[in-house]
């Protein structure tokens, strides 16, 4: 297996383009590439190549949903920090409106009570 190993990451490093998800085509490139006499070691480097591939792929995807998890997660976090901040702002010019109407009716109220007193 070391020797079929390393066939094929001297084979990547150099025509690592060349190979894809797909046995065969992976196969042609090999034949393409580089001259293997016996069959079974062609099969052999072929695929591990394209096991090699699909799992670089694979952890690609892992790795990139990940980070589009991560996105969102910081998106939903802004966005309830948002809300949070326009609730607290609704509150205060809640409060500040229920002031105003505390303060007008203190200041209605001992006027209201003069003019009983002057009548």
């Amino acid at each position: 297996m070391d020797r079929i190993k390393r066939l094929s990451y001297e084979v990547l490093d150099e025509h690592k383009s060349k190979f894809g998800e797909d046995f065969a085509e992976n196969k042609k490139a090999l034949d393409q590439i580089s001259i293997v006499r016996s069959k079974g070691l062609k099969n052999e480097i072929s695929g591990y190549i394209t096991k090699f591939i699909k799992k670089e792929i694979r952890e690609e995807k892992a790795k990139q949903a990940r980070i589009d998890a991560s996105k969102a997660e910081q998106q939903e976090a802004e966005q309830s920090e948002i809300a949070i901040t326009e609730d607290s702002v609704a509150e205060e010019e809640t409060e500040t409106v229920e002031a105003t109407d505390a303060t007008e009716a203190t200041t209605e109220v001992p006027s209201e009570s003069a003019e009983e007193t002057t009548e």
